[in-house]
């Protein structure tokens, strides 16, 4: 297993962008005294994102993602958002949400051996992070199969204060009636008639974010798509998303 630092130039953002990436490599087997590792072969691969205050290296150096993937052969692929929630920002030059759901997907697949499948293509993130996948695993539907989100912050288009705001809206009236809000994107998903992911949604009992996720899935069951639950006694911090990212990727294995 490698874990690799790149820098390259993002069209989408217009700067040089810092991506970790976990690949696995070729095995070495003491028998032969050899690496091995079957020719040809595209991983599955997790694009994962960080939370609000974070970036690339959270998941590096705050949970035990790297040994979850090593044991299940998985490649991770963990950008930085900033603090811009992975969507088209008004301002010039952060289209993250083209960043995430198209250009980081091209230039990972063309750079590593990662296999092009819908149905090995995943995408998750905690926090800002969490609703960076499910906003974006919707809308680029016809990409990911599978979309997990972890005490996500879709709690912005159930609350008018400034706080939720948080300047990223010129109205967040507005934006509450497009597919920014993630229920406006699933119904836009399921209109166009497009490829339906698998979702995975967990928070924790003393989080403040729970009753807008429990909203959430209740919503998804309504339009009879496939989700997944889980709950536990934590509340937003890192012990809980440590614990959940490796129930997603045995999940989406």
């Amino acid at each position: 297993m490698a874990l690799i630092q790149l820098n390259y130039l993002s069209k989408s953002l217009y700067r040089m962008v810092p991506v970790n990436v976990i690949l696995p490599t070729d095995k070495f087997d003491a028998g032969s005294n050899e690496y091995v590792n079957p020719k040809d072969r595209k991983y599955k691969t997790l694009y994962l994102l960080h939370g609000l205050l974070g970036n690339y290296t959270d998941w590096i150096g705050r949970s035990k993602i790297q040994n979850y993937a090593e044991e299940r052969n998985v490649a991770v692929v963990m950008p930085s958002g900033d603090n811009a929630f992975y969507f088209k920002s008004r301002t010039p030059w952060n289209d993250y949400e083209t960043f995430i759901g198209e250009e980081l997907v091209e230039m990972t697949r063309r750079m590593f051996p990662l296999s092009e499948r819908r149905e090995d293509t995943y995408l998750a993130g905690l926090s800002m992070g969490g609703y960076g996948a499910l906003r974006n695993g919707i809308v680029y539907s016809e990409t990911f199969g599978y979309v997990a989100g972890l005490s996500s912050a879709i709690h912005i288009f159930d609350d008018t204060s400034e706080e939720a705001n948080i300047g990223l809206f010129d109205n967040l009236e507005e934006a509450s009636k497009s597919n920014l809000n993630p229920k406006v994107a699933v119904e836009e998903m399921l209109a166009q008639e497009r490829k339906i992911p698998k979702f995975y949604l967990a928070c924790g009992r003393k989080d403040d974010f729970m009753g807008i996720n429990k909203d959430f899935r209740d919503y998804l069951k309504e339009k009879g798509i496939d989700v997944t639950w889980d709950e536990d006694d934590y509340g937003h911090e890192w012990d809980f998303w440590d614990s959940q990212i490796e129930k997603v990727l045995d999940w989406v294995l």
